[in-house]
């Protein structure tokens, strides 16, 4: 029901019979509501089961459509956390005909802690798509959109359901920037820092005890990229994390070793490459070389698919207006 108020201000009125999704929908304290209305500028009120949306016709119009698709995953069982309004309002904005239940409803995996973990934006939606169709994918794009989370929650249940006999996880060595020096310790010891965020994320999916044990088994590897060189990687899920840092040559030695029965997924991000500056990132190569060769995909995340504290996607999109300056100036130059 669409009725008129003023000349900008219109009222939406959506009436629901679920009492349990609608308190699903508008969250503990109705947190969730209070939030939609920082997101837009609208008011919303509850009067029994109808929810009364009021606000100048676009933001109108696209609340009713979040609100209705929110409640409609609800009703299915789905635990709507206020992250999860902010990415469905993301989402909405940029595309009103976006279908949320064919993302928040498309589990990936179950982790040990009880938590669903499920696609939060179409970029994120169409690299699981690919994870599962291609045998090769590139995920390439800004820190913070679930790039490597992903590609790990797609390793683990493929390992679970039997559908590979190991995972391997591999970084490339490099320093972000600082000399950090010599570092005491043996092999495992000096690496483990460059390997931290692999585990990080493993163990956010398998408790501790039981992923340690995969680990002293042989069946989840996690190593340097430099100890992938002259192995045949077969029936595994290989993931190649910080692929920007990668030279050309560690780039080809790397997806030269899949096997039969093998997946390989390659996550970077070529705003952030560490390498020296005369040296060329293997993933930039890799995508000019390979972009075109059927069986591998390359999925490119922006900022719009970040899925960390609201301020980092400022922060990426704020770094990504100084380097385009920089390359104008630069541009500029070489043309006088």
């Amino acid at each position: 029901m669409l009725k008129k108020k003023s000349e900008n201000t219109v009222s939406e009125k959506i009436d629901f019979s679920d009492n349990d999704s609608l308190r699903g929908l508008l969250g503990e304290h109705d947190k969730n509501i209070r939030l939609i209305e920082k997101l837009e500028p609208v008011n919303l009120n509850i009067r029994g089961n109808t929810l009364c949306i009021t606000g100048n016709q676009v933001s109108a119009h696209l609340i009713r459509n979040l609100c209705t698709q929110l409640h409609a995953i609800v009703r299915k069982g789905y635990p709507l956390f206020p992250s999860d309004v902010e990415y469905a309002h993301r989402m909405l904005s940029e595309d009103g005909t976006t279908d949320l239940e064919k993302i928040f409803l498309d589990t990936v995996f179950i982790s040990s802690k009880k938590r669903t973990i499920t696609p939060k934006s179409i970029a994120q939606k169409q690299y699981i798509d690919a994870i599962r169709h291609a045998d090769m994918v590139f995920g390439i794009g800004p820190a913070g959109t679930g790039k490597t989370y992903l590609a790990m929650a797609m390793a683990v249940s493929a390992l679970l359901e039997k559908k590979v006999n190991r995972i391997s996880l591999a970084r490339p060595a490099v320093e972000a920037g600082e000399k950090l020096g010599f570092l005491p310790g043996d092999l495992a010891e000096k690496v483990n820092p460059y390997l931290r965020p692999l585990y990080d994320a493993l163990f956010d999916m398998i408790d501790f005890d039981r992923a340690s044990a995969l680990i002293h088994k042989g069946v989840i590897e996690v190593a340097p990229l430099a100890f992938m060189r002259g192995r045949t990687l077969n029936d595994s899920f290989v993931i190649l994390d910080e692929a920007q840092n990668t030279t050309p040559e560690q780039m080809k030695m790397f997806l030269t070793r899949l096997g039969y029965g093998s997946k390989a997924v390659i996550t970077g991000d070529v705003t952030q490459i560490d390498l020296p500056a005369e040296k060329t990132s293997g993933l930039v190569q890799a995508e000019q070389l390979l972009c075109k060769t059927e069986g591998i995909r390359f999925i490119h995340f922006s900022e719009l698919d970040v899925v960390r504290h609201p301020l980092v996607q400022d922060i990426i999109r704020a770094y990504n207006h100084l380097d385009q300056r920089k390359r104008f100036r630069t541009n500029g130059q070489q043309q006088t």
